[in-house]
């Protein structure tokens, strides 16, 4: 049987999902399990690992039955995954030694402050690209080994194993034969040289993790593994690993420097390809790895804003207020509220991301009266992504040396055209919504396909690119200009609340 499809497992912070790509870059099948999430304190998150490998693994097998043959007709599998979120496992059994540590948790945020304190934090900037926060895995690990008696000492005799959500999936996968990751998500830890591409060994020391205990580190495109004949029916080749954000800035065709893509997700993560030279960043965002192409192919960096949460504050306007039954339901709500009303929700639930990195900020709802409604909040919560993804982007501008041409959007909340018209007009820059809005299973799928040959190069992947509509910046500067004054107040007001 001929192989014409791949499969791209998506493994997210909220829910796990499968794609079933072809060679036109199309969507044949696609499945989705939400799983569990843990809240054991105020401001830590963290999550069952053994949930996130049975839904995964879960809804691969579903959409295997959506395509002839099965498995038999997959050529390659392709992983995107969140971030950070780290999973420390036994290495004989394979079994988690701890929840794992979801990137949003700022549990370790006590252990980066003395990192700083103890004079750290330039060093380690120039050698990741990134600041000490509770965000990355390195000081997550640190912490696990640091929770029981015992996990530290066998970590250091090579009985444990650290991986990012593609680690461990990889691991089962093969049947605990690959114990890998790729340059992406290694430049996601606080312990690798992006420079270099290598752990470090000083940065290893200072965060406090056993080198023994690490992935060895690949291409994001490549032949990477083989999956275990048991786990899917037939061995087939793991070829595309990639960080959730630079899978879909991949599926978004951003292959050129200067392009730049922003997806709403749990978080919103904007990222501006830098071309093969890592830009450090002098106004808060990352320089971050995009993807290594083949094994003798050149790192390609990014500067990134991560923002920590955006459609989670969709969700807890569900969850926590019940003003929704569904996340979908927010779009009519807001519709019925009036920006005009002065209210500004500021989700700053576990503090605020780039380009402010305030752990201790919390998050806030600003200017109501008595005449404030429900509608009105849902239409400020939903302005709030539009808002954070432009703090985002005026970093951005600042650090590249010049205005963003357009901005490519994805994720969950890209469906919502009033949100995409707001951010248009806040950016003041065109914003262009791809017909397949699912680019983080779709680059997941690239990076594999181009890793086995069965696109070309990526030329051929960039003509698949096609877009939907492109939403042109329609309201008047002055009022622009005045909302987000009114935003940058907000955001001030929440600052430094959880030290106080």
């Amino acid at each position: 049987m001929r192989a014409d499809y791949v499969l791209a497992l998506d493994q997210g912070t909220t829910s796990s999902r499968a794609a079933i790509i072809d060679r036109e870059g199309g969507m044949v099948a696609l499945a989705q399990r939400e799983y569990p999430q843990g809240y054991p304190s105020p401001g830590h998150v963290t999550h069952d690992a053994e949930d996130i490998w049975e839904s995964q693994l879960g809804v691969a097998r579903e959409v295997l039955q959506a395509i002839p043959g099965g498995a038999a007709g997959i050529a390659a599998v392709g992983i995107a995954n969140q971030r950070e979120t780290t999973i420390v496992w036994d290495r004989a059994s394979g079994r988690p030694v701890a929840p794992a540590i979801v990137w949003q948790s700022r549990v370790t945020a006590d252990r980066c402050a003395a990192l700083r304190d103890a004079g750290h934090a330039s060093r380690v900037r120039a050698l990741t690209g990134l600041p000490l926060d509770a965000y990355f895995s390195g000081p997550k690990i640190a912490h696990i080994l640091d929770s029981e008696p015992g996990l530290r000492a066998r970590a250091e005799a090579g009985e444990l194993c650290f991986g990012t959500v593609d680690s461990f999936l990889t691991w089962r996968l093969t049947g605990g034969r690959s114990h890998i990751t790729d340059v992406s998500n290694a430049s996601r830890t606080l312990l690798f040289d992006i420079h270099e591409r290598r752990w470090d060994a000083w940065l290893c020391e200072v965060v406090g993790v056993p080198m023994a205990m690490l992935p060895q580190v690949r291409p994001s495109s490549a032949l990477l593994a083989e999956t275990d004949p048991g786990v899917l029916g037939v061995s087939l080749p793991i070829a595309g690993i990639g960080g959730d954000q630079m899978a879909a800035t991949f599926g978004q065709a951003c292959l050129s420097p200067g392009m730049a893509k922003n997806t709403y997700g749990t978080g919103a993560f904007a990222l501006l390809n830098t071309g093969t030279a890592a830009t450090p960043s002098e106004h808060g965002l990352l320089s971050t790895v995009l993807w290594q192409l083949g094994e003798s192919g050149e790192m390609v960096y990014a500067l990134e804003g991560a923002v920590f949460i955006a459609g989670a504050a969709v969700q807890w306007l569900r969850d926590g207020l019940r003003a929704i039954e569904r996340s979908a339901d927010v779009a009519r709500l807001a519709a019925d509220g009036d920006r005009s009303s002065g209210v500004v929700v500021v989700p700053a639930f576990v503090g605020l991301g780039a380009p402010h990195w305030d752990p201790e900020a919390r998050g806030a709802i600003l200017g109501l009266t008595l005449g404030s409604s429900v509608a009105d909040i849902a239409l400020a919560t939903v302005d709030a992504m539009a808002y954070q993804v432009a703090d985002v982007l005026e970093a951005m501008a600042l650090d590249a040396g010049g205005a963003l041409g357009a901005l490519r959007v994805d994720g969950g909340a890209a469906v919502n055209d009033a949100l995409l018209q707001f951010q248009a007009d806040i950016l003041r820059v065109p914003v262009e919504r791809p017909r397949v809005t699912e680019t983080t299973a779709l680059g997941a799928a690239f990076l594999a396909g181009l890793g086995i040959g069965l696109w070309s190069s990526t030329d051929e992947i960039a003509a698949v690119w096609q877009l939907d509509r492109r939403f042109e910046p329609q309201m008047e500067q002055s009022e622009r200009d005045r909302l987000v004054e009114r935003w940058q107040r907000a955001v001030e007001r929440t600052r430094g609340w959880a030290a106080s």
